[in-house]
This record gives structure tokens, sequence and C-alpha cells, in this order.
């Protein structure tokens, strides 16, 4: 795709006694290199939200973490056991020139921005996709994205 971008899912995971740091992931990216320049909204199976980025190729990600709670902070902590099955139904991001915003709905609520939008430059064409990342290579996990918007314009997500 090129220019402004909008996409959105709602994301579940199947498995309530799943690991914490499993994550769902909206992700737009420069190429499908390994550490190619990207930017991604992530939701992880404990609650926390997260935006991150790829300044470019080859450099670490840099990130911002949201928990939501009583135990939440940052950085360190997670979202309370019993707001996690309610947490984050639905995240997004938003792509507008070169700012990236994170989008979430905690309760059904209409989708809002989260914290301050990032600043990346990705030329276009570039790729924009969906995933799931587990950490542990031995364990077997699932997330389920659904309701998937994928848009060639900013403000779809809203």
């Amino acid at each position: 795709m090129s220019g402004d971008v909008s996409l959105a899912a709602d994301v579940s995971y199947p498995d309530p006694n799943g690991y914490d740091d499993r994550k769902a992931v909206l992700v737009i990216r420069q190429s499908l290199d390994d550490d190619a320049k990207e930017a991604i909204v992530a939701l992880h199976g404990g609650g926390m939200i997260h935006i991150a980025w790829r300044p470019s190729a080859g450099q670490r990600v840099k990130d911002m973490e949201y928990r939501v709670g009583s135990r939440g902070g940052l950085p360190g902590g997670k979202s309370p056991d019993s707001l996690v099955p309610a947490i984050a139904r639905r995240i997004g991001i938003e792509k507008k020139g070169d700012r990236f915003q994170l989008y979430v709905s905690l309760f059904g609520e209409p989708m809002r921005a989260w914290g301050a939008p990032i600043t990346l430059h990705i030329d276009g064409p570039f790729y924009v996709g969906i995933g799931f990342c587990a950490h542990l290579p031995t364990t077997l996990d699932t997330a389920m994205l659904s309701n998937v918007i994928l848009e060639n314009w900013a403000a779809a997500v809203r």
C-alpha cells in the first residue's frame, strides 16, 4: 500500500490460561525483511497494549506500553486479572503521513487514540498486515483477530 492507512481488529485469546507475553499485532512495515523499519500495535495475553516501532532497518525496536488498572504502571506490572478478559477487545493503528497512532476500545465503546503518536517515515509502497508473536518457541498458542478493517485512508479506525 501507500499513503494513509487505517487498520483495526477485534482480538481474543481462546485459551484463558495462556501466558501473558503472547501478542496479536497489527503491523505497517517498509519491507518483509526481519529487521525492516516498521510500526506495530499489539495486545498481549496479559492485557498490556503497546505501540512499537523500528526507526530504521537493523535497529532495536522502541515501544510505549500501556497497562490498565491498579497493578498497572509504566514500565512493569500487568493489567489486573479481573480486567484481562474485558480489556481491549479492539485495537487499531492509523498512519497519517509520518504519524502512527494507536487506537483502543476497552469495553466496546468507540475507538479512541491512546498515548502520543509516533513519527516514522515509511516510503510507499509498504506492507500492512496482522500477526501473532508467541515468544516461546516450544509453546503452542492461538490468537483470533476478527472484524478486521483495512482502508487506504486515515480516520477509518474511528
